[in-house]
């Protein structure tokens, strides 16, 4: 279905505005997504937006237009408004020509196949979203099966972490769990967790890496709980030649995995 918007108070427009706040994306089960490229992703990952919205006079382009058409198809809508309405929407001066609103999907543990791949990334209490997103794009560089959230992570559905993913939300899995559920399910079946640490730890080259293997890295300040460290079956270390005494969280898991990728 097409339609077209016209006025700043449309009901249309305060709900996809709404879409920027956490609160209100969880609330709805959508997020959005600006761009053609992300969109494009999304599509070739199997995943359609129930909604675009495009700005008039847009410059034609036969991606878009086969976009609109497989949304069309699937029963979606097509809404066409004023650039100025889709800043308005974006909360960004430089909106690009296009934003799409998908449905969240389920994160739970159960979506998770270990098999699937014989690298996962873990990231307990990441706070920032643009990390996030880094490591989904390095999850997907590596051929990871996916991103594991431990505890109270950063939203992965926000724009700036779906921004900073390249693409990567629509190929990796995603997982969101506490602790003390992730170790069970961990331990019930195969699988080796992977922590940087200073603690019993052994150089981050050449060690002993098992595949299905859980790189875990923690929150970008205080990095992991000792009793999280103690839980792991490999402690590694990576030498620091300056004054810094650790790596930026996504760098460190993203250093990890490729050295477990080259490992196997």
């Amino acid at each position: 279905m097409r339609k077209q918007i016209t006025g700043f108070s449309n009901p249309t427009v305060k709900y996809l505005r709404s879409l920027r706040d956490k609160k209100h994306r969880k609330r709805a089960g959508q997020f959005l997504v600006e761009g053609l490229r992300l969109l494009e992703d999304a599509r070739e990952g199997g995943r359609l937006p129930r909604q675009i919205v495009l700005a008039e006079n847009r410059d034609p382009h036969p991606l878009l237009e086969r976009l609109e058409a497989d949304i069309i198809a699937a029963g979606g809508e097509v809404i066409e408004t004023s650039p100025d309405i889709l800043t308005k929407i974006t909360g960004k001066s430089n909106s690009q020509s296009v934003v799409g609103v998908f449905d969240e999907w389920d994160t739970g543990l159960e979506h998770i196949d270990r098999g699937a791949a014989q690298i996962w990334l873990v990231a307990q209490a990441l706070r920032d979203p643009g990390n996030l997103g880094t490591m989904l794009r390095t999850g997907d560089a590596v051929g990871a099966g996916g991103l594991i959230l431990i505890d109270d992570c950063a939203d992965p559905f926000s724009a700036e972490a779906v921004r900073a993913s390249m693409g990567a939300v629509f190929t990796q899995g995603i997982a969101q769990a506490r602790w003390e559920d992730f170790v069970p399910w961990l331990r019930s079946g195969s699988g080796q967790l992977v922590a940087a640490s200073l603690r019993d730890a052994v150089p981050y080259r050449g060690a002993p890496y098992a595949a299905p293997c859980f790189i875990l890295v923690g929150n970008e300040s205080q990095g992991l709980p000792e009793a999280y460290e103690a839980e792991c079956d490999l402690r590694v270390t990576m030498p620091m030649r300056g004054r810094a005494d650790s790596l930026n969280a996504a760098v460190a898991g993203a250093v990890l995995a490729y050295e477990v990728l080259d490992s196997f």
